[in-house]
């Protein structure tokens, strides 16, 4: 008789150490009070850096909490705290914020950074749980995280550790808003990747100056098609004899009108062009241009200025968008 042996099945395990979690957050929620604005206020009045530092897993998370402020535009890096007990303390100035975080509050490696930060009157921020600790005394604002329960033998740091980098989140992220960063900014900071993929606006790709393919509504649709040859864009942009843009032609829509009528060389591009096109700001995401396009059934946008929408500033192809993808 063979015995079949059941699987291993962790999910429960999975679960757990997630609800402790959860309920960790909570009670952090719960915690937050004016400690929290006043280091909020405390970071985005900072005229040189913020600096962090932690022991242990709490160094790690540190290190996490200040990649996410230079992300967010507040100059920011990390400390090893026994480094600073070997010369590195001189990277702080008296222009600095520092937060130290430690869960018990009295990790003795933090005891010369607190000693260091109170004689030279550094705006020290704490993250912490006891109060009666020497970082929660030390500190100038006090940010005290609640005393939660730990998975994993009730001691492997994981619900401490999570409240801990939430908290720099959520501080990361009051920050940002304080300072009225827009995703433009935060463009600025991420140029690269999938970040900086989906942060591009309409105006990083367009086609401008010279490269934009006008030609007058009254020309020749001739003098069109030889412009739309040289320009090797597949459209035109019309306009009348003030500038203002009156239509649209794309190499499609021409194949049509031939097809239909015959002979469209001594037409006038007014009698040919499709009237009232579609445009878009110069700061329109380019997935939102593309979503455009794909709805509309269209290859081309026209690109207005952000701060006045009768003046054309270029045109987006799909193409632009598309090449860009796949680089």
């Amino acid at each position: 008789m063979v015995t079949l042996v059941k699987k291993d099945n962790y999910t429960k395990i999975g679960k757990n150490v997630i609800d402790l979690e959860i309920k960790a957050l909570k009670k952090l929620k719960n915690k937050l009070n004016h400690s929290f604005n006043s280091a909020v206020n405390a970071i985005v009045n900072c005229k040189s850096k913020v600096i962090l530092c932690g022991v242990g897993k709490s160094g790690l998370i540190a290190s996490k909490i200040s990649a996410t402020f230079s992300s967010v535009g507040t100059p920011s890096f990390t400390v090893s705290a026994s480094d600073c007990s070997h010369g590195d303390m001189g990277a702080i100035s008296k222009k600095d914020v520092l937060i130290l975080i430690s869960y018990s509050g009295n990790s003795a490696e933090l005891k010369n950074i607190i000693t260091y930060a109170n004689r030279n009157r550094v705006t020290l921020i704490g993250i912490m749980s006891k109060k009666n600790s020497i970082l929660y005394k030390g500190s100038d604002i006090k940010l005290l995280i609640p005393e939660v329960t730990e998975a994993g033998l009730g001691i492997v740091p994981t619900s401490s550790t999570i409240n801990q980098l939430s908290i720099g989140d959520a501080l990361a992220v009051a920050t940002l808003s304080k300072k009225n960063i827009s995703k433009k900014d935060f463009k600025k900071y991420h140029p690269s990747g999938s970040l900086g993929a989906k942060l591009k606006t309409v105006e990083d790709l367009m086609l401008k100056g010279k490269k934009i393919p006008f030609i007058n509504e009254n020309e020749s649709m001739k003098k069109a098609l030889n412009i739309m040859t040289k320009k090797n864009l597949g459209t035109l942009i019309a306009q009348n004899n003030k500038k203002q843009i009156t239509g649209i032609i794309v190499d499609g829509q021409i194949r049509r009108k031939i097809v239909e009528i015959g002979n469209i060389y001594t037409k006038k591009v007014k009698n040919i062009m499709t009237k009232n096109p579609i445009s878009v700001s110069k700061d329109t995401l380019v997935n939102k241009a593309l979503s455009i396009m794909y709805s509309k059934k269209i290859t081309s946008l026209i690109v207005f200025d952000s701060s006045n929408k009768k003046k054309t500033v270029g045109i987006i192809h799909i193409h632009n968008i598309l090449e860009n993808s796949s680089n």
